[in-house]
C-alpha cells in the first residue's frame, strides 16, 4: 500500500457537488494499492451538509485530518447549514470575494493546511500528493508542500482556473496575479488531471511548455454502488427530475414556463406528469411555480442526502439538465450529468454546444434544446410524454454508461500515480481499458498521449 496525501477543502460533511469526485476517488484508491490521507477543514457553516457521505469510508480506515481556516465561512462556523442567498446577493458576494481574495476566499486556510501538511509528510511515509480544485487555494498548499518535500504532485482540475466562467477579474492586476499563481503551481506539478478535453486544451494553449502527455483526462462519473441500493419505483405519473442548485445563469424559468404550456396543451398531461426539483430551491424560484399555477404538478424536495437524491434519479422517467449558454459554459461537464447516466434514464438537455451537449448526444438517449427556447422545450416535453405513454422511453447505451463508473475511473488515477513512481505496471492489470473520454488522443493527429 502506497500513501497519498489528498488536499481538499470541500469534503464531507459539506455537501453539494464539489465533494463527490474527491470522495469517490478516496473510496476506491485502496482497491488499487493507494491509501489516502485527507487534509481538509474543520466542520463549518455551509449551504448544505450530508453526514451520510462518510459512510462510504467508515470501513476503510481512512484518516481525515481537519484544520482550522480563517475564511468567510469561518465567521458562521457555529450556524451549521445556512440558507443560500438570493441570486442578486449571491452574485454581489461572489464579486466582492473575487475582488478581495486571491486566488479565492479560502486562501485563509493555506497557512494552517501547509503547517499540518508539513507535519504529516515529516511523520509519515507518503509517496505522492493529490490536490483538487476549486478552490485553487488547494493547489497553492500542494505547491508549497511539493517544494519542501519534493514528492510527486498531481493537480486535479474540476473546473478551469483562469477561464472559469464563474470568475470575474476586477482589474488587469487580478488577472495577472491569477495567471502567475497558476503558472507557479503547474511548474511544480508532476502530472495534471482535468475532467474534459476543453479544459485540457485551454491549459495547453496558455502554457506552451506543457505537452499533450502532461495532462490526463479523467472525467466525472457515477458510483454503481449508489444505484444498487435503490428500490424500484412504481408510479402513474411521468416524473421529470432536476438535481442540483440553480445559480449564476442556470434558472428553472424556461422549463417552468414550458411545463405549464405542455400541461395546458396535452390532454391528460396534468394528471400524469410531475416536475421534481431535488436540491436547493430559492424563494424567487418558488414564486415562479406559484405564478404558473404549478403547485399540484411540482415536487420540491430541498437538499437531500446523496443516497436519497440518487433514489430520486433512479425513480424518475426523464432527467433534466440546464446550462445558461454564457461564454465558458461549453467547458462545463458537471458531475450531475454522469449520475444521470448512472441512473440509465433519458436526458433532456437544455444546454449550449459544448462538452455537456456532446455527452448527452452520444449517450443514445438525449433530447437537446437551446437553454432558453421555451417552444422547443415544450415540444420536447410533448414528445417525451408520448414515448412515456407507449412505454418507449429510451435508455443510454450500456457500454457508454459503464465507461464513467467511479471505480474504473479511480483505477486510471491510481495508474497515473503509480507511473510517477515507475511502478505503473504493478496495477495495470487491475485497470480496465481507458474510456474514450479519458484517453489522451490528440484531436488533430489522433496520436495517443498515454
Amino acid at each position: 500500500m502506497r500513501n497519498v496525501l489528498v488536499i481538499a477543502y470541500y469534503f464531507p460533511p459539506l455537501g453539494l457537488s464539489g465533494v463527490q469526485r474527491t470522495l469517490k476517488f478516496i473510496k476506491y484508491l485502496p482497491s488499487f494499492g493507494w491509501k489516502p490521507t485527507v487534509l481538509t477543514v474543520e466542520p463549518r457553516a455551509y449551504f448544505a451538509h450530508d453526514a451520510t457521505l462518510m459512510e462510504d469510508l467508515d470501513s476503510l480506515g481512512i484518516d481525515v485530518i481537519r484544520t482550522r481556516s480563517i475564511d468567510p465561512l469561518h465567521v458562521f462556523r457555529k450556524k451549521g447549514t445556512v440558507p443560500m442567498p438570493n441570486e442578486a446577493t449571491y452574485k454581489l458576494l461572489t464579486v466582492l470575494n473575487q475582488a478581495v481574495f486571491i486566488p479565492d476566499s479560502k486562501v485563509g486556510w493555506k497557512r494552517y493546511a501547509v503547517r499540518k501538511g508539513t507535519e504529516l509528510l515529516r511523520e509519515g511515509s507518503f509517496q505522492a500528493i493529490f490536490a483538487t480544485a476549486p478552490p485553487y487555494t488547494d493547489f497553492l498548499i500542494a505547491r508549497d508542500l511539493k517544494k519542501h518535500f519534493n514528492i510527486p504532485l498531481v493537480l486535479d482540475y474540476r473546473d478551469a482556473w483562469l477561464a472559469n466562467p464563474l470568475h470575474r477579474y476586477i482589474t488587469p492586476f487580478h488577472h495577472m496575479m491569477h495567471r502567475r499563481l497558476e503558472d507557479s503551481v503547474l511548474r511544480e506539478a508532476d502530472a495534471v488531471v482535468t475532467i474534459n478535453r476543453t479544459i485540457k486544451e485551454l491549459i495547453l494553449t496558455r502554457y506552451r511548455r506543457l505537452t499533450y502527455n502532461d495532462i490526463t483526462i479523467i472525467p466525472q462519473g457515477y458510483d454503481a454502488n449508489d444505484f444498487a441500493r435503490v428500490a424500484p419505483r412504481t408510479s402513474r405519473r411521468m416524473r421529470i427530475t432536476y438535481a442540483g442548485t440553480f445559480y449564476h445563469n442556470r434558472t428553472p424559468r424556461y422549463m417552468i414556463e414550458a411545463f405549464r404550456r405542455f400541461l395546458d396543451r396535452v390532454p391528460g398531461a396534468a394528471e400524469k406528469s410531475e416536475l421534481c426539483f431535488v436540491g436547493q430551491f430559492r424563494d424567487e424560484n418558488l414564486s415562479l411555480l406559484r405564478k404558473h399555477r404549478l403547485e399540484k404538478n411540482v415536487v420540491v424536495t430541498g437538499y437531500l442526502p446523496h443516497k436519497d437524491a440518487v433514489a430520486y434519479l433512479a425513480g424518475s422517467d426523464v432527467l433534466w439538465m440546464m446550462l445558461g449558454g454564457d461564454k465558458g459554459d461549453e467547458m462545463i461537464s458537471t458531475g450531475k450529468l454522469f449520475e444521470y447516466l448512472g441512473a440509465r434514464k433519458p436526458i433532456l438537455g437544455c444546454v449550449p454546444p459544448g462538452e455537456a451537449r456532446t455527452i448527452i448526444e452520444e449517450s443514445g438517449a438525449g433530447f437537446i434544446t437551446d437553454p432558453a427556447d421555451v417552444d422547443a422545450i415544450t415540444k420536447t416535453l410533448e414528445h417525451l410524454f408520448s414515448l412515456y405513454q407507449r412505454n418507449a422511453l429510451p435508455a443510454p447505451g450500456e457500454d457508454f454508461v459503464q465507461q464513467y463508473e467511479r471505480k474504473a475511473l479511480t483505477g486510471h488515477l491510481a495508474y497515473l500515480l503509480s507511473n510517477l513512481l515507475s511502478i505503473g505496471d504493478e496495477i495495470a492489470g487491475a485497470v480496465q481499458t481507458a474510456p474514450p473520454a479519458a484517453r489522451n488522443e490528440d484531436p488533430v493527429t489522433g496520436s495517443a498521449g498515454n
